[in-house]
């Protein structure tokens, strides 16, 4: 008899799964936004310097008692990679930004 996936009834893991799938979704749009290859080599530095500015942020929301729902823990990794991204020289336009004055405030104190 197949073992069934306890974590698919895990109310947090269905919900980080839910928030991954928004952030894969949301990335994709950015990337093709700025007419950026999903193959390109950048992508996994960038990737790796926006989830050290989103750890920094998500545990500042904590700190602040903001409690994150999907759809601003998406915009804020949507922020951070697209702060990566203007570190190495490659301008976005404010509209790639998500639009959410909470999430703005909360990263202008933890983004460089």
């Amino acid at each position: 008899m197949a073992d069934e996936d306890e974590w698919a009834f895990n109310p947090s893991v269905r919900m980080m799964r839910r928030v991954f799938g928004r952030i894969e979704a949301a990335q994709e749009k950015l990337l093709q936004r700025l007419s950026i290859s999903p193959f390109d080599t950048r992508l996994r530095p960038w990737r790796e310097t926006a989830l050290k500015f989103f750890e920094k942020s998500w545990v500042q929301a904590k700190k602040y008692g903001i409690d994150l729902e999907e759809e601003q823990t998406t915009a804020i990794y949507v922020h951070c990679l697209t702060r990566a991204i203007n570190i190495e020289g490659i301008e976005v336009a404010r509209e790639a930004f998500p639009d959410d004055e909470k999430i703005t405030m909360l990263l202008k104190e933890t983004l460089p």
